[in-house]
């Protein structure tokens, strides 16, 4: 059986993410807390992990003490800004001590300074869907970014902003719960002027700050390579979810499949590049489906699946992803924002991670600039409107109780960060099914 380990640059991240509202509670002044009491998400959101009330501090310790050196967290714009006239520095401060309990405990801070979440008072202001909302953000990062600076360089503008939009504004399972992709178009764009904003902003605060933005990336292939229908819609759905971003960073025209928009400020706008990566979409032609314009996204039959096959198991797609990001941004820091799978009794995600864990080391073998990878979740949190049904943590989480739940996950994790590297030893402890396919003969 060959024996090796695929060891990291010195100096590689280690992390976990989170986001504010999916891990503190009782966030009751956001548009999210208003969704849920109306009945829209499988469960409310409650206390989440309670790290409002203190929690975080034994979370960061579990972290700290299985080998991260790193995390990922978000600040709640609703709590920083409760309303438009008004700041909370109780509320900053308790960001203060968080990024203090970071340092504390050796690890280093990646803050998003937004993540789905958008304060009552925006939203009766129209939030994303007009211009007005630029400055806003704008005066809110400003604020935030000088309380925080002192213990913080890396910072995520917007998590995710292509699915904000899709989710909320095209497919209706975010709020406002909207079925118009022209919309969705419109609040991407505001987001893009809104981060382009931000990324000048930080660098006028702090200088010396690291900024990019979190962009969800999902590889797509067409059902039937036979079919011309499945290949435009593989292509539309693409350009659609993936690109709309990407494109006026590097151009200043933001493009769609609805038209083109010249946005000249984004051009540039990041130090680093953020990516979310969970699996691949297979693509195909689907007449009735108007929402998502006529296309269809599935995985499969033979794949790898999640609980609910909420996700397919193809760890090659993340290598996929950062060719992509290396081509089309050469010499940009690219770090992993996101990538993990739901799995509530921790049957797939030792092989999840390790295959996962493998690509990116294939990726570093190239020289590709990989800074660092955090994993979704520390401990499971709500997830949005799947609510409570979806289990990302590498902890488990007892709702009622909030009882932590060690799995098997968070020793395999706890060796890749101690070791910087993923050994075969590891491998053949946590995941001995897939080790001929990380450590062939």
């Amino acid at each position: 059986m060959p024996q090796a380990t695929y060891h990291f640059p010195r100096g590689f991240l280690w992390g976990t993410a989170t986001a504010a509202h999916q891990v503190e509670g009782n966030n009751t002044n956001n548009q999210w807390w208003q969704w849920e009491q109306e009945g829209h998400t499988n469960g409310r959101s409650g206390l989440a992990c309670d790290w409002w009330s203190g929690h975080w501090r034994e979370d960061f310790d579990r972290a700290a003490e299985t080998g991260q050196n790193a995390h990922r967290f978000s600040v709640e714009w609703s709590r920083i800004q409760p309303a438009p006239d008004r700041w909370d520095e109780d509320a900053l401060e308790h960001y203060r001590a968080m990024l203090r309990g970071l340092r504390e405990r050796g690890m280093s801070a990646l803050v998003t300074l937004h993540h789905f979440t958008d304060p009552l008072w925006l939203t009766e202001l129209h939030g994303w869907e007009t211009e007005d909302v630029v400055p806003l953000f704008e005066k809110f990062v400003r604020k935030t970014v000088g309380a925080l600076k002192e213990y913080v360089n890396l910072w995520v503008t917007i998590n995710e902003p292509n699915v904000y939009a899709l989710s909320g504004y095209a497919n209706g399972a975010f709020p406002p719960g909207l079925n118009d992709i022209k919309f969705a178009v419109r609040v991407e764009a505001n987001m893009l002027r809104a981060h382009a904003a931000a990324y000048r902003t930080i660098h006028e605060v702090q200088p010396e700050a690291r900024v990019g933005y979190a962009l969800h990336y999902r590889p797509m292939v067409a059902k039937h390579a036979w079919s011309p229908l499945d290949i435009l819609m593989r292509n539309i759905r693409y350009e659609g979810i993936n690109m709309a971003f990407p494109s006026a960073i590097s151009t200043g025209v933001m493009k769609t499949p609805v038209g083109r928009l010249a946005i000249p400020e984004a051009k540039g706008t990041q130090d680093y590049l953020g990516l979310n990566y969970y699996s691949v979409d297979t693509i195909s032609f689907k007449l009735r489906n108007h929402r998502e314009l006529f296309t269809h996204s599935d995985y499969p039959e033979d794949s790898d699946f999640s609980d609910n096959r909420f996700l397919a198991n193809i760890p090659e797609g993340l290598f996929d992803t950062l060719k992509w990001a290396v081509r089309a941004y050469p010499n940009v820091p690219i770090i992993i924002t996101e990538n993990g799978v739901e799995d509530a009794d921790d049957h797939m995600r030792p092989r999840y991670l390790a295959r996962h864990i493998h690509q990116i080391w294939r990726a570093v073998n190239f020289n590709w600039p990989v800074r660092g990878y955090f994993h979704w979740s520390l401990v499971d949190n709500f997830e949005w409107d799947r609510g409570w049904s979806q289990r990302f943590g590498l902890w488990g989480l007892e709702v009622e109780t909030q009882k932590r739940i060690r799995r098997p996950s968070v020793d395999l994790y706890a060796g890749i960060c101690k070791e910087n590297g993923l050994s075969s030893e590891m491998v053949q402890k946590y995941c001995p099914e897939v080790f001929g396919k990380i450590f062939p003969e």
